[in-house]
């Protein structure tokens, strides 16, 4: 058997090769090497967010927005003083938390998505062209990139949500703003090498555009790289827009958001904990499974590192 990191599976248990042997061993199946293996969790948080935030108005039990003052800061279903027809509890205005935790998937899913593809497809864009030309196309990009990491992000959103107002349109540019930064770099590191292997000489020697050697030849070598910066930025956008929410800067009400309901709920944190804190394990269980999921493709994506496994 070739010293490979392949793995199979005969009888019930993990076949792995020895190290420099290719002498195989036998190690007993069990459910702690499949999750530790495969991103089970993370793959399953992210699949429950894009499930939910697809189905939202089926889901939802009741309207996200209707208030009810005789269910106002009612405890979740188990609790003391809990109800079954609110499973999750009410907020100080008698608003089904678990209808908005619902709505607001949504609301975060899609603001994700549409600035992830914004952000990450004009730093592809760029990192492509500074690391393919170099020379001054490559200072003036890269100087760009310097300058805007140095800027206070928060406080120049605060700024722009001022001066234009709440809305959608204005709350996916600026996240896609945050997102193309880091893309840039990495694509343009992977560039700088891949243009010097000889299939790109080759067709250079055949005639080929700068256009389709850009994006024909290069562009797959690096979109490796583009998932995972992807899936790394979730976490990031959706810790973000949570911020800019909270601060009354995010998605514009009465629509509900997790960073939102944070930011009503931290007043009744004595009283009615559950307002704030459920949101916020929401928010803490998809930026982890994105961060997770972002590392487990790193991984699987570079040799290196798979060697390793």
């Amino acid at each position: 058997m070739a010293d490979t990191d392949t793995a199979g599976q005969s009888g019930g248990v993990l076949v792995r090769p020895v190290p420099g042997t290719g002498i195989p061993i036998r190690r007993p199946w069990s459910l702690w090497s499949f999750l530790r293996r495969y991103p089970v969790i993370p793959i399953g948080i992210i699949g429950l967010l894009i499930f939910t935030a697809a189905l939202a108005p089926v889901l939802e039990p009741v309207d996200p927005l209707k208030a009810d003052l005789y269910a106002r800061n009612t405890p979740p279903w188990g609790f003391a003083g809990g109800s079954s027809a609110h499973l999750l509890g009410g907020d100080q205005v008698g608003r089904d938390i678990l209808a908005r935790i619902i709505r607001g998937a949504r609301v975060s899913a899609m603001v994700m998505g549409v600035s992830l593809v914004m952000g990450i497809g004009v730093g592809t864009t760029m990192g492509l062209l500074a690391g393919y030309f170099g020379g001054n196309i490559d200072e003036i990009i890269m100087r760009v990139v310097d300058t805007w990491a140095a800027l206070p992000y928060i406080m120049v959103a605060l700024v722009v949500v001022v001066t234009l107002g709440q809305s959608f349109l204005v709350l996916i540019l600026l996240l896609a703003l945050l997102s193309w930064p880091g893309a840039v770099r990495l694509v343009r590191a992977e560039t700088l090498s891949l243009k010097t292997r000889d299939y790109v000489a080759l067709a250079k020697i055949a005639g080929a555009s700068h256009f389709r050697i850009i994006f024909r030849h290069i562009l797959p070598g690096v979109i490796n790289l583009v998932v995972v910066s992807a899936t790394l930025s979730m976490g990031s956008i959706i810790l973000t827009e949570a911020t800019l929410s909270f601060l009354g800067a995010g998605i514009p009400p009465p629509h509900p958001s997790w960073g939102s309901m944070i930011s009503e709920g931290r007043r009744y944190l004595n009283d009615a904990w559950w307002v704030a804190s459920i949101p916020g394990v929401c928010i803490f269980l998809v930026v982890m499974g994105g961060n997770f999921l972002g590392d487990w493709l790193r991984d699987r994506f570079d040799p290196r590192l798979r060697q390793l496994s």
